[in-house]
């Protein structure tokens, strides 16, 4: 595996920011690779300026460079109005250096959370984000809308459980992982969330958010923004899949701490919308997880390997792989089931 350092010439790139015109005088010496480890982009910082390049290796919804930098462009517009996520200040075209292209966005000072103590911020920051008007029905491209949570969410569960078989899981793991499928498939059945859709960030594990100086969160990855159900993103702060995804913001939570969480922001919302969502925080923690726990299957089945594109950081290469295993453990498996089972975390 070669580390992505070597494959991206720092002069090569800055000649693109200049002719961009964004960056006229910065120099190849003036970028410094910020972070590797997530898997679809890098960052590099630029100088001492407020701007980060965030340079995307694949796209996890398969769509081609420049839907994607649109789309995600799109979304750190939408969702900075927060003012608890960066702005998207330019989009750089796919080119020769570049073949995805890159998005310049405000660079955010912080740290990585610390688990459990930053949930409150991180609750204040998916209210903030949460709370942000919807638009008009001929303005929501090219954001997608997922109008039915239930089975909109089912459907992609779905595609990634096709990778199951081939994941090389525990057969007591699969089988706790096929009867929630089969939860699941049933209780998409039942109806919908009356609640109005909000845009949500949907990707949002605890080292997907920073912590200013003030102790402020902010939320950083908006390549799978959309407009859905809010309590998603509450499962997926919270889920064991989650606390421990980034190597450097890991921590074990206690159920007084993931309903301390819930409580918290339900306090931060409007009372009809605290209580719309009562009904659905277990539901859709259920469907977080399998959404979740079927993607570690489809990453173990087709992204794992040392070519993709997926694995260029060994460092975070070496952590998912010892994830991903920790979290198909039958004994962790049954723990985390053991939420909607035989719940004791969401009395609400």
């Amino acid at each position: 595996m070669r580390p992505v350092s070597d494959t991206l010439d720092p002069d090569a790139i800055a000649e693109c920011l200049r002719q961009s015109g964004h960056a006229p005088e910065v120099k190849g010496t003036d970028l410094s690779i910020l972070s590797t480890k997530g898997v679809s982009h890098d960052h590099w910082r630029i100088g001492d300026s407020d701007l980060v390049l965030r340079i995307p290796r694949m796209n996890q919804w398969g769509l081609v460079a420049a839907d994607a930098l649109a789309y995600q462009a799109a979304a750190f517009d939408r969702a900075s109005k927060s003012d608890h996520t960066p702005e998207c200040r330019a989009i750089l075209a796919p080119g020769d250096q570049l073949p995805r292209g890159a998005l310049l966005v405000t660079a955010i000072n912080g740290r990585t959370p610390a688990l459990p103590d930053d949930l409150t911020a991180i609750a204040v920051a998916l209210a903030a984000i949460h709370e942000l008007p919807v638009p008009t029905e001929d303005k929501l491209a090219p954001l997608q809308i997922h109008r039915n949570p239930v089975s909109s969410t089912l459907q992609v569960i779905e595609e990634q459980a096709a990778f199951l078989s081939d994941a090389g899981i525990d057969d007591e793991t699969a089988a706790g992982i096929r009867e929630d499928l089969a939860w699941a498939r049933n209780f998409a059945g039942q109806g919908e969330p009356d609640f109005p859709h909000r845009l949500v960030c949907t990707d949002a594990h605890p080292g997907n958010f920073l912590i200013d100086a003030a102790g402020k969160a902010w939320f950083v990855d908006l390549e799978k923004a959309l407009y859905g159900a809010a309590p998603i993103d509450l499962a997926h702060v919270t889920l064991g899949t989650s606390t421990s995804w980034d190597p450097d913001c890991r921590g074990e939570l206690s159920a007084a701490d993931v309903g301390g969480f819930y409580h918290h922001y339900l306090d931060l919302v409007d009372r009809e919308r605290a209580a719309a969502f009562g009904p659905w925080l277990l539901p859709m923690r259920r469907l977080t997880w399998l959404r979740t726990i079927t993607w570690f299957a489809r990453w173990k089945a087709q992204w794992s390997g040392d070519d993709h594109a997926a694995m260029r950081d060994p460092r975070m290469a070496a952590h998912i792989r010892t994830h991903v295993d920790r979290c198909f453990a039958p004994e962790v498996v049954a723990a985390t089931r053991g939420d909607w089972l035989a719940p004791s975390i969401l009395t609400i």
